[in-house]
């Protein structure tokens, strides 16, 4: 993979303010390159110095193996959330993602900006896609 695609990933993933979220592909979208799988690599590889937990699968699942210690996160930025996450914090059972369409990041319009340098640096630029409400779609 190349260092430009990972470096670009991670500096995307560093605007994710706290109690946000993004699936891997939505990563993707906004960098217009690569897919889903691509941006999971990269964070499974490299993911350690950013907030890898608000990047998650578009069911809202955690990061496989890090639930725990995503979950404590979740909790303290206030991301929301949906199942039974006070039995899983209780006891380790029961079952619980972060609420995607509730957490799902919308990037400003100053946000875009830097979204779109990043993206230029790998010779593409994001797709700002507009709704009604302000929020983006991907």
């Amino acid at each position: 993979m190349r260092m430009d695609y990972v470096e670009a990933v991670l500096e995307l993933v560093a605007l994710i303010p706290e109690g946000a979220a993004v699936a891997y592909g939505d990563v993707a979208e906004l960098l217009g390159s690569g897919g889903a799988r691509q941006v999971g690599s990269v964070m499974s590889h490299h993911g350690s110095t950013v907030p890898w937990w608000r990047v998650l699968k578009a069911s809202g699942d955690a990061p496989p193996g890090h639930e725990r210690e995503a979950i404590a996160l979740y909790i303290v930025e206030g991301t929301p959330l949906l199942g039974s996450y006070a039995d899983y914090l209780r006891t380790g059972e029961g079952r619980w993602r972060v609420d995607i369409t509730a957490a799902r990041w919308a990037p400003s319009d100053g946000e875009f900006g830097r979204i779109d340098a990043i993206a230029g640096r790998l010779g593409r630029s994001s797709p700002k896609v507009s709704a009604p409400d302000d929020e983006m779609t991907v």
